[in-house]
């Protein structure tokens, strides 16, 4: 009983010491990376980062050593003695024949799901009928499998750390609601980082060292599977592992009510990665009265209702001007364009001239904010003009078709209304939401061979895109429909990779640089190109991004990192100007329609920035942070009924720096509020 006891606690210990080998390494290592711009922690917080963080880090790997838990338990010859053995192999036999051929749950899930299912119980059932009829092989088998899987259990703890850094590396963050997403197009993923990074070089070294730590950890230890046999030792492991998961499940709770302080990266360093990718798995879904401040109903409704002049939820008819000529309408939302890249927010790598011309002779919002840190929220704030909603974005919610969108909008009034993107469209469910509200779409599947120039994993370079566009747009035109068109383009998105000998910098070179410089001229092709259309004097071009290309920051809503361009192009009946004031990017849509003099029932919660009444505020939020700015004032609503609030603090470094309000500002704090929880009650999804 004891040797078999303490065999188990060895495999527990040193798994638990690599892993706080490896998660120390990575916290260290993310401290020196580009994206962590503060390291002025105080001695508590170096204390959380490091102290705390290793109490998280050993709760999970407590919990993640359940399967080899489990494994232990399994060895030994009783299961096969008769006739329990003869009965189990007839159960396992069983169930696969019902998965093979009989119609399970599986088959719901359909794709390679029930193939999956079907041969890991053959395989099951095979072994275990191995086993049962030639007993000499236990032994070995026995061995074997406890090797394989302590090499699985190194290999995936050097493989997450691993992971950690990229991620990190590109977003500044723990795993969070992005990862958990991202599982969901595993092709698109996977595709994206092969072509993003030395993936098999780097998995072959991986490899490597995971059969060497193993080696050098566990040679010994494998030997000796057979004191596992015994049943003795488990009676005594099984209640003591069942407390200590308990405990560590208690404790990384409880721990996380410390990753709640002002400063974002010592939240995130403290933090597991393992445990941050299933806490935002759970919170991807998000009931603002569950988790958030909020007020009573009638007082949050007369908030709104007073802003907008509206009733119900939020209605009120928009006034439009007699006899307005129909013009057709173009929405391009660009792919991660920061503002930051373009020469006229101060940047001097001269990526952007297309933007930066096309800004001087168009009606120009300098400042614009996204609402959010993903494609889905920036097409949710121009086709809803909706704050964005904890949680997920509506676009990826089921039941969102038939919604009141600038797309429904103007089909009533006769448009023909098109969704085109350059990818497969059911990634981020484009295809169900905008086909769902009444978008004819063009993605990648309607594009013929000789459509395609150039293409990777997230679809078709920008510049076919856009010659898709012009062709669609051309033979729309000649129906003598007015055509509203919204395009969102692919190619400023890792790998960063387009034709080769279009811009100065090497189309393999896989820079963000390159990524940026190729959309814009992209761009400027497709203006160059729509010009020459006969439709092109009576259209209206609005010209913005999804997101910026960054988010990280030293808070957890940086104000500069959703900062993006915006601008409405119509040389033949706008006139160049500079809007100064704060704008959210759900005004943009309500912005154009009032410039065209188009009269309209509306829900938006997005105005036209151009009125009198216009009251300059912007809606920017991360997938559970809902922040709401006005006038100097910015305020941050959390789970758990938190808020913070912010006065803008402009810099030289950067206009859009924020210091902690010292006492609450209650009107800021009650119309965040009110905005936010009427809009997520009124558009439940």
């Amino acid at each position: 009983m004891q040797n078999g006891f303490r065999l188990f606690g060895r495999l527990y210990l040193k798994l638990v010491l690599l892993t706080l080998a490896v998660e120390t390494l990575v916290r260290i290592v993310l401290l020196f990376n580009e994206q962590t711009t503060d390291l002025g922690f105080t001695f508590g917080e170096w204390l959380q980062v490091f102290l705390l963080g290793a109490l998280n880090d050993l709760a999970v790997a407590t919990l993640a050593f359940a399967f080899l838990w489990l494994y232990t338990l399994s060895v030994g010859s009783g299961k096969f003695r008769s006739p329990w053995g003869y009965l189990l192999l007839a159960i396992l036999a069983g169930t696969f024949c019902y998965v093979t051929f009989g119609h399970t749950v599986f088959d719901e899930y359909g794709s390679v799901v029930p193939a999956i299912a079907s041969g890991l119980l053959g395989y099951w059932t095979a072994s275990f009928a191995l086993r049962l009829f030639v007993p000499s092989i236990r032994k070995g088998w026995s061995q074997t499998w406890l090797a394989i899987l302590l090499v699985i259990y190194v290999g995936l703890i050097l493989f997450n750390g691993l992971c950690e850094y990229f991620f990190w590396n590109e977003f500044g963050v723990r795993y969070n609601f992005i990862a958990v997403d991202y599982l969901v197009y595993t092709n698109e993923v996977v595709g994206n980082i092969m072509e993003s990074y030395p993936v098999v070089p780097m998995l072959a070294v991986l490899l490597v060292v995971t059969l060497v730590v193993a080696w050098l950890l566990f040679r010994h230890d494998v030997k000796c599977t057979d004191l596992l046999r015994g049943a003795r030792w488990k009676g005594l492991a099984v209640p003591v592992y069942l407390a200590a998961a308990a405990a560590a499940a208690g404790l990384l709770s409880f721990n996380t009510r410390f990753q709640n302080s002002a400063n974002a990266y010592v939240n995130e360093l403290q933090a597991n990665g393992l445990y941050k990718f299933y806490d935002a798995f759970l919170k991807n879904e998000l009931d603002y009265k569950q988790f958030y401040r909020t007020m009573p109903d009638a007082a949050a409704e007369a908030i709104v209702h007073a802003e907008y002049g509206s009733t119900a939820d939020n209605l009120r008819t928009v006034a439009g001007r007699d006899n307005a000529p129909q013009r057709n309408i173009v929405l391009i939302t660009l792919e991660s364009m920061s503002a930051s890249f373009m020469e006229r927010f101060g940047n001097a790598d001269r990526l952007t001239p297309v933007l930066d011309s096309l800004y001087g002779r168009s009606l120009a919002f300098d400042r614009v904010f996204a609402t959010g840190n993903r494609t889905v929220r920036g097409l949710e704030a121009v086709t809803l003009s909706l704050p964005p909603c904890p949680g997920q974005s509506i676009i990826k919610k089921k039941n969102n078709a038939g919604m009141h969108s600038t797309g429904s909008i103007l089909r009533d009034k006769g448009y023909k209304v098109r969704y085109f993107y350059g990818g497969n469209s059911y990634f981020d469910n484009m295809e169900t939401f905008f086909g769902g509200n009444g978008y004819e779409i063009v993605d990648q599947r309607q594009y013929a061979p000789e459509e395609i120039t150039f293409s990777n994993i997230w679809g078709v370079c920008d510049e076919d895109a856009y010659r898709k566009v012009i062709r669609t747009l051309n033979a729309d035109a000649a129906t003598d429909r007015p055509f509203f068109a919204h395009v969102m383009s692919v190619s400023n998105h890792r790998p960063f990779t387009y034709p080769a000998g279009k811009i100065a910098i090497p189309h393999d070179s896989k820079s963000r640089a390159g990524g940026v410089m190729y959309s814009d001229y992209a761009l400027g092709e497709f203006f160059r190109e729509a010009a020459r259309q006969p439709w092109f004097a009576n259209t209206v071009f609005l010209v913005t991004a999804d997101h910026c290309a960054s988010s990280a920051g030293k808070t957890e809503i940086p104000l500069d990192k959703y900062h993006i361009p915006a601008f409405i192009f119509a040389p033949e009946f706008v006139a160049p100007a500079v809007v100064e004031r704060t704008v959210s990017q759900i005004d943009l849509m309500p912005t154009l329609f009032s410039l065209l003099g188009l009269g309209y029932d509306s829900r938006f919660y997005g105005r036209d920035v151009l009125s009198d009444d216009y009251e300059p505020r912007a809606f920017i939020a991360t997938y559970q942070d809902l922040g709401y700015l006005e006038d100097d004032i910015f305020t941050v609503l959390s789970p758990v009924e938190r808020f913070e609030q912010f006065r803008l603090a402009p810099t030289a470094a950067n206009p859009f720096d924020m210091q902690p309000l010292d006492t609450t500002d209650h009107r800021m704090l009650d119309r965040a509020v009110a905005f936010y929880q009427t809009s997520s009650e009124w558009n439940k999804r």
